[in-house]
């Protein structure tokens, strides 16, 4: 009896975990129509995040440059929250500017999201045109993996 108990206690031990295990991909956020795209996409332990633009709830743009980029890293914030993530957890960044002289003032509004100064590796360039006349894309991926325990 001794020993069919045993067997049961370590048969349990080496049970897998009754979560249901995450697939390899998943796609979040809702396409939107026109838009064949999703907002971010997860695959293994990084979260891809799509270029994001600085569209309001409203669909439209701010008129002034400074609160075009704080909407646009509002909505990329909101996009990892919605996967359990924050901007500690982005890890790299491509900036799309339509107009380079806006460099400065993009840094500024950047450079304000992130914690102690922890900014991910970051790749830039100046375009002739983005989406919808926006004047910054922002595309992000992000750390999505276990975290250490603390």
């Amino acid at each position: 009896m001794k020993i069919m108990l045993g067997f049961a206690a370590l048969s349990l031990l080496a049970a897998p975990s009754l979560a249901a295990p995450r697939p390899p991909v998943e796609h979040l956020g809702k396409a939107v129509e026109g838009r064949p795209f999703s907002t971010a996409v997860r695959a293994g332990d990084i979260l891809y995040l799509s270029g994001q633009l600085g569209l309001g709830a409203d669909g439209k743009l701010p008129p002034e440059f400074d609160a075009e980029a704080r909407q646009m890293m509002d909505n990329i914030g909101g996009v990892l929250k919605s996967a359990g993530l924050g901007w500690g957890d982005v890890i790299h960044c491509t900036v799309m500017l339509s107009d380079m002289a806006n460099w400065p003032a993009f840094n500024k509004v950047y450079a304000g999201y992130f914690v102690g100064h922890r900014f991910p590796a970051r790749s830039a360039f100046g375009t002739n045109g983005l989406a919808l006349n926006a004047r910054v894309e922002l595309e992000c991926q992000a750390y999505a993996g276990a975290k250490p325990a603390k």
